[in-house]
């Protein structure tokens, strides 16, 4: 029978990244049962190396290595070469991920581990130049001298395996001795821990580059700065929302924002675009939007969400994964950023008024030594009132003639070469934006609520297995694979609540809860007390991984318990609060060590100790007046619990949904003549409401102190 791994088999793989590497003369192998077998078979170690379509130094490491015939010759006759798409195995990743910080003290992508064929580590690094420099090893010298060791050290090496495996089992699957649930103290420290990480001068947090959005961290301060009234917060806030919006994070002529920045000054970024940071940096400037009244805020999301729509949307209504940090210039040569990046020439020769091309290379700081490679990444520089006296204009002069600079800068950069799409459609990350989109609906316009509930039917229609109640996380060109995790349980639930609380849909509501249900069932560990990254179900690794911090992506541990503590107003017999509020004490010790860490499982916390702020609507309609006020008022642990104006519709709903009693976030809440409102938190409520006012004032006395 003929090996399966002696050649490449990327090339019948659906992920963009696989298939990137597909023409590569390595054998390179995709994770499955074939590629482990053989190297047990074979005997030999296994090449791990995890990317994603995206990521700059994955492109140079093919380039440099993976596209060279001495290298594929090396790794196809001593090793068994596996690749993994980190977006669509993040449970892979995130295994052999923290075995690198831990060893190296440090991460990143491409990631590479030479592997024993029962899986477990024994080399691990990031990125290899083919030949030694700048103090990194050459991947071919490495490659000589594992293969070496393999043959003539074996022992050593797999005893450092089985001590790399259990660090990562202490990592990343076991459980502390838990105590009590964090107090309603907590938010307090987490805020002025973040405080105390911040930027002053550039924003963000850290004092040097690069500089990655950390919406979570924003949400601790502008909660606690609504807790307490404390300027520091809000402050803290505020400067690094500017950092981000002002500076080449933001995209001045497309939307959207790149991954992160290079530099302490948020100046250069990392030019890919990802899906999960449009959404979330989307969700965090609607909330200071609302806490500030900064009407840029509200633009930039305006701006972002047209270019997702524009950009990133599947025609059916799902949304794409990630655009890639690198295209074509004029010479057909692929480099990072060229999409972005301008001359003051290529200014005037797309703008045809003289004044405005100079008022926008003014604005954006285009100058002719440039910023990036001799070419300016376009930031926030003049501002519109300084510009119109130096211009000697009146400012909406300004505005109009830099508002038609920049459709023609626009136009122009249409005809450039494109980055390349991952048009891999995941779980996960479009609940992510379904849950920004639903607040945009609220917050700014009805036409979101449209996209994200598109967006939604896309994913419980083609990823959601309505008879086995079992969610696959990855959609492509028609193709449906991988079991979801947790956090495409958690994410997408959450988004299908979120659209329930502004458009009122019990089918909305209904999804969010069958999915909790499922994610409870797969997840949940009774013996531990905690809720796994993997599904009980799925795939034995060599570790079954938790994930409590914040990464790229929020905490799916946070947004899950944060869901239950929700989703128990309204199902309490399926015990959502219970694992809930287990979760919290199995984990209290370690969240109350650094908060600042573990951000989004420290939001959760707040909610179960505080309590949520329940607006019961009963009524046919939200009144309009009613959606304008909630719009500008910011409440960060409402829930938006609407509900028909009587009791027997309440009744027929409950039925729908399979509830086995009407909820108390319902029960005895009827409409009075006309839409009424209930405001209650923590067992003390208001008395029924008509006037939004009203129940305004009322949620202000609820606050916890």
């Amino acid at each position: 029978m003929s090996d399966p791994t002696r050649s490449n088999r990327l090339d019948e793989e659906e992920s963009p990244y696989l298939r990137q590497h597909a023409d590569n003369p390595v054998h390179w192998q995709p994770w499955d049962e074939d590629a482990l077998e053989s190297a047990r078979e074979r005997d030999v170690p296994i090449f791990l190396s995890i990317g994603y379509s995206a990521c700059h130094w994955c492109h140079v490491m093919e380039e440099e290595s993976f596209e060279d015939e001495d290298v594929a010759e090396l790794l196809n006759g001593n090793f068994v070469p596996i690749k993994v798409d980190r977006e669509e195995r993040p449970d892979i990743d995130s295994i052999y991920m923290s075995i690198c910080q831990q060893v190296t003290g440090g991460g990143g992508w491409p990631l590479s581990a030479w592997l024993t064929p029962d899986g477990k580590p024994f080399y691990v690094g990031t990125y290899f130049p083919k030949r030694s420099r700048q103090g990194r090893p050459g991947f071919i010298d490495l490659l000589q001298n594992i293969s070496n060791s393999w043959r003539t050290d074996r022992e050593e090496m797999e005893n450092r395996a089985e001590q790399w495996t259990s660090a990562i089992e202490g990592e990343l699957e076991s459980t502390p001795e838990s105590g009590d649930a964090p107090s309603s103290e907590l938010l307090h420290s987490a805020a002025s821990q973040v405080v105390r990480s911040a930027d002053r001068e550039f924003g963000g947090f850290g004092q040097g580059g690069p500089k990655f959005p950390q919406p979570a961290r924003l949400d601790v301060l502008l909660r606690a700065f609504d807790r307490t009234g404390a300027n520091q917060f809000a402050d803290v806030s505020v400067e690094t929302l500017d950092a981000m919006a002002n500076g080449g994070l933001y995209d001045h002529v497309g939307g959207g924002f790149h991954r992160y920045a290079t530099d302490r000054g948020w100046t250069v970024p990392h030019f890919e675009k990802m899906l999960y940071d449009n959404a979330e940096l989307s969700r965090i400037y609607l909330a200071g939007y609302q806490v500030t009244g900064n009407e840029r805020y509200a633009d930039l999301v305006r701006e972002t969400f047209a270019f997702l729509n524009r950009e990133m949307r599947h025609p059916d209504g799902g949304f794409y994964s990630t655009l890639d940090a690198r295209s074509e210039d004029e010479e057909g040569e692929s480099e990072e950023g060229t999409f972005y990046v301008w001359t003051p020439d290529e200014i005037h020769n797309v703008v045809n008024n003289e004044t405005a091309a100079d008022l926008f290379c003014d604005r954006y700081g285009i100058t002719k030594s440039g910023n990036f490679e001799g070419k300016t990444v376009l930031t926030l520089n003049g501002s519109v009132p300084d510009l119109a006296d130096e211009y000697d204009l009146h400012e909406s002069e300004v505005r109009e003639l830099l508002d038609d600079a920049r459709r023609h800068v626009f136009q122009a950069r249409e005809e450039r070469k494109r980055p390349l799409r991952d048009e891999k459609i995941l779980v996960g990350w479009n609940g992510l934006l379904i849950s920004a989109l639903a607040e945009g609906g609220l917050v700014l316009d009805a036409q979101y609520i449209d996209l994200a509930e598109s967006a939604l039917d896309f994913v419980r229609e083609r990823l959601w297995d309505a008879d086995d109640r079992t969610l696959s996380r990855r959609f492509k060109d028609g193709d449906v694979a991988i079991d979801g995790y947790l956090e495409d349980y958690a994410f997408l639930a959450r988004g299908a609540f979120d659209l329930y609380q502004v458009t009122g849909n019990p089918d909305n509501l209904g999804f969010a809860l069958d999915l909790t249900r499922a994610m409870v069932r797969e997840f949940w560990d009774d013996e531990r007390k905690t809720l796994y990254f993997t599904p009980e179900s799925g795939e034995r690794l060599v570790a079954r991984p938790q994930e409590l911090a914040d990464q790229s992506t929020p905490s799916s541990l946070g947004v899950a318990t944060d869901l239950l503590l929700s989703l128990s107003e309204f199902a309490p017999h399926d015990r959502f609060g219970d694992v809930a509020e287990s979760v919290l004490e199995t984990h209290a010790k370690t969240i109350e060590s650094n908060p600042f860490q573990y951000a989004t499982l420290t939001l959760a916390a707040d909610r179960h100790a505080t309590g949520s702020l329940e607006l019961t609507v009963a009524g046919d309609e939200l009144p309009e007046a009613w959606r304008g006020r909630l719009a500008e008022t910011y409440l960060p642990t409402r829930i938006l619990a609407r509900r028909p104006p009587t009791e027997e519709g309440v009744v027929e709903w409950c039925e729908k949904l399979k509830l086995d009693d009407v909820p108390s976030i319902w029960a005895n809440r009827d409409a009075e003549d006309e839409p009424t409102l209930y405001v209650c938190r923590s067992f003390t409520c208001s008395p029924p409401v008509t006037d939004i006012d009203a129940g305004l004032e009322w949620a202000d006395d609820l606050a916890p102190e």
